[in-house]
C-alpha cells in the first residue's frame, strides 16, 4: 500500500481555506480538506490538531496578512487622503488574491463570531487598528473629521463587541451615524461633479 503523501501547512490551509467557504465551519469535513490536500487525516491532525485549530489558524493568517498590508500603506509616505486611497485598493487586492476569505466572514458574521477565540480576535482587531492608524494621520492634520473605527460593523454586532476594547473603540456607534456616513458616501459616490483632485486608484 503506498505511503501517504506529505503536505506543508500551507497546502493543507489551501484545502481547508476552499472548503470552509464552501460549507462554513459546520459543513466542512475533515476527511474533505484532506482528500483535497492529497494527505491523510492523520497527517492532517499532525499539523492541526483539530478542524477548530486549522479554521482558527486559515483566519489568523488572513487577518494578520490583511493588517501587514494595511500597516505598510500607513507607514508609506504621503497624505492621509492618498493612504486611504491606497488602503481600499489594497483591501480589494487582497479580496481579490483569496477569493475564499469573503465567504468564510459572511458566515462568521452571520454566527455571530462562533468560533472566534481571543487569539483570533485579537489578530482581526489589527485590521481595523491599522486603517484607524490612516485615519488619525488624517485628523491629526485636519485632513478628516474623527470617526469610531468600528463604524462598519454594524451588521456583526457580536464581533464589534469583543472587537472594540481590542480596538480602543466604543462598541456601540450611534445607528444615525452609520445612516449619515452610508448617506454622505452614496451622495459622493452618485455625484455627477467630478473629484477633485483625481484619486489613484491603485
Amino acid at each position: 500500500m503506498p505511503r501517504a503523501a506529505r503536505a506543508s501547512p500551507d497546502r493543507i490551509l489551501a484545502a481547508a481555506a476552499l472548503e470552509f467557504a464552501e460549507r462554513g465551519f459546520a459543513g466542512a469535513r475533515v476527511d474533505r480538506i484532506a482528500r483535497r490536500a492529497r494527505v491523510n487525516k492523520a497527517m492532517l491532525y499532525y499539523h492541526f490538531k483539530s478542524k477548530d485549530r486549522l479554521y482558527r489558524t486559515l483566519l489568523r493568517r488572513m487577518f494578520t496578512l490583511a493588517a501587514e498590508r494595511m500597516q505598510a500603506i500607513g507607514a508609506a509616505d504621503g497624505a492621509p487622503a492618498e493612504k486611504i486611497d491606497h488602503a481600499i485598493a489594497g483591501m480589494a487586492a487582497f479580496i481579490d488574491e483569496h477569493a475564499f476569505f469573503p465567504a468564510i466572514m459572511l458566515r462568521e458574521v452571520a454566527e455571530g463570531g462562533a468560533h472566534l477565540d481571543r487569539d483570533t480576535l485579537a489578530a482581526l482587531a489589527a485590521v481595523p487598528r491599522a486603517v484607524g492608524a490612516i485615519v488619525q494621520q488624517g485628523v491629526a492634520c485636519g485632513a478628516f473629521r474623527p470617526v469610531n473605527p468600528l463604524l462598519f460593523f454594524l451588521a456583526g454586532s457580536p464581533i464589534r463587541k469583543e472587537l472594540a476594547p481590542l480596538v480602543g473603540a466604543p462598541s456601540t456607534p450611534p445607528i444615525a451615524d452609520f445612516v449619515t456616513h452610508q448617506q454622505h458616501a452614496m451622495r459622493r459616490f452618485l455625484s455627477s461633479a467630478p473629484d477633485s483632485p483625481a484619486r489613484p486608484t491603485t
